[in-house]
């Protein structure tokens, strides 16, 4: 089972938040976590995701391609020891989205997928208590001076989200496979 397996992996990144649990970022294996990243990305609520119809097998092709890549990572996200996220970095360089706007040293890209509640229900404060652990993440490499995402400019949620973290809006860009909304983050505006 992926969960188990995936608890048991090395993490890049742990950290302790209070009155939230351990949060550790462990690197995707394709082959023992594919299953658990299908029954997410096929989700309705992770239609800005863009796989909704995607076969066990392409998600398992597409995270197997990530996985060769020195540029892109995904990663599953636990708390206390359960995934509860799927979160990719990337060098914006290196991307589709760096033909978009000017790409400036030590930009840093970033896409979250939050994993369906365990009961069902959502946790007040649970999304927000998970952004601030990856964006620690994200700036514990010196290096990554801002953090850049492109959610489809149609997921007013998400926006949302980042614009209450920190994020200042940035122009509306037309990607191959969405129209998507610019957001950054600095250091300074954490």
């Amino acid at each position: 089972m992926a969960s188990e397996t995936s608890a048991r992996r090395a993490a890049v990144y742990e950290q302790v938040v209070a009155g939230f649990g351990t949060v550790r970022v462990v690197p995707v294996d394709p082959a023992a976590d594919a299953a658990l990243i299908h029954s997410w990305v096929t989700q309705e609520r992770a239609r800005f995701w863009g796989m909704l119809d995607a076969s066990p097998e392409r998600v398992l092709e597409i995270y197997d391609y990530l996985d060769g890549l020195t540029t892109h990572h995904a990663y599953l996200v636990h708390r206390d020891d359960r995934p509860v996220a799927l979160f990719q970095t990337y060098a914006p360089e290196a991307d589709p989205v760096g033909e978009c706007y000017d790409v400036r040293p030590g930009d840093f890209g970033v896409h979250l997928l939050v994993g369906p509640a365990a009961a069902g229900e959502g946790e007040r404060g649970f999304t927000a208590a998970l952004l601030s652990a990856l964006l620690a993440y994200a700036f514990s490499d010196p290096a990554h001076t801002r953090i850049v995402a492109e959610p489809d400019a149609r997921n007013e949620k998400v926006i949302g989200r980042m614009l209450r973290t920190g994020f200042t809006l940035g122009p509306e860009i037309d990607l191959p496979d969405k129209r998507a909304r610019l957001l950054f983050l600095t250091r300074d505006d954490r």
